[in-house]
């Protein structure tokens, strides 16, 4: 046989709590700390901060993407010259910017066709452009061999 205990439960102090208080109210706090930070920067427009150098254009160059999930994908100049023809090996970092571009273009709702630009900068730094939607990105946030895939497109 077995006993079931009638005995209601008595709660412990540290049954209480799963949770302490003090740490979900520090949590909180933190949080509309957050929340204030940012509101007070964005309605006295503070200037953005750790950003990219921006430096002057020394070479650019307009081609257009055309890919597939596959990682594959192919750049041509824009009167039609084949530029690379990249296997789903070799993709890599350019078609996963194919795959960025395209879901950028789908969201505007824009032709899925248009050309994107290359830049390098004087400060050393390359970034790519797609006039379409007003996509941009500084290519060495994403490491100096993706950056460099697309300096051996600039340099074709």
């Amino acid at each position: 046989m077995t006993q079931t205990d009638t005995q209601p439960h008595i709660r412990t102090p540290q049954d209480k709590d799963l949770i302490p208080r003090l740490m979900v109210r520090a949590m909180f706090g933190l949080v509309l700390a957050v929340l204030a930070l940012v509101s007070f920067a964005r309605v006295t427009d503070r200037p953005l901060i750790s950003t990219p150098p921006q430096g002057n254009i020394v070479h650019e160059r307009s081609f257009f993407l055309d890919g597939d999930m596959s990682g594959a994908v192919t750049v041509t100049a824009p009167d039609g010259t084949l530029i690379a023809d990249l296997t789903p090996e070799k993709g890599g970092f350019i078609s996963g910017v194919w795959r960025v571009i395209e879901r950028e273009r789908t969201k505007h709702r824009v032709a899925m066709n248009g050309p994107v630009t290359v830049m390098r900068h004087d400060t050393g730094r390359i970034s790519i452009h797609d006039p379409s939607t007003g996509w941009s990105a500084d290519l060495m946030g994403f490491g100096a061999d993706n950056a460099k895939a697309f300096a051996r497109l600039l340099a074709q």
